[in-house]
């Protein structure tokens, strides 16, 4: 048996102060008492875990790189109905969409890159079903 409690995906970037608030906005996260590091973790209302170092000399990734080899990214899961609102809320927050190879139009995947850079996609989840109005 592990004795591994949980996983958090780290991001490098310049400013983690100013992504780990994209992200908690994005994911309706709450931000962690920082330990005095350089690093500030999160803990999203789905309960994903995200930490953000400090790394002046962190540059950008690219998307989709050259030689086709995989690099890691985020995938945002959201229900199918919701794509085009997120997507429009995430823009607001400073991200971009990416160009890629292949794409014609609206998909069910979407690729952006945070502001600082890294590449994140939004995922259509047709088992997440919009919350029933009362």
């Amino acid at each position: 048996m592990s004795h591994v409690e949980s996983a958090v995906l780290v991001l490098d970037c310049a400013e983690p102060e100013e992504l780990a608030e994209f992200y908690r906005v994005l994911l309706d996260g709450k931000i962690q008492p920082p330990d005095g590091g350089n690093r500030i973790e999160l803990v999203g209302a789905g309960g994903t875990r995200m930490a953000f170092r400090r790394d002046l000399n962190a540059a950008p990734a690219s998307w989709p790189r050259p030689d086709d080899s995989q690099q890691a990214h985020l995938d945002l899961l959201v229900a199918a109905e919701y794509l085009d609102e997120v997507e429009r809320q995430i823009i607001g927050l400073g991200a971009r969409p990416l160009e890629t190879r292949g794409s014609a139009g609206r998909t069910e995947s979407r690729l952006y890159s945070d502001p600082a850079g890294h590449p994140f996609s939004l995922r259509s989840a047709r088992h997440l079903a919009k919350p029933k109005s009362h």
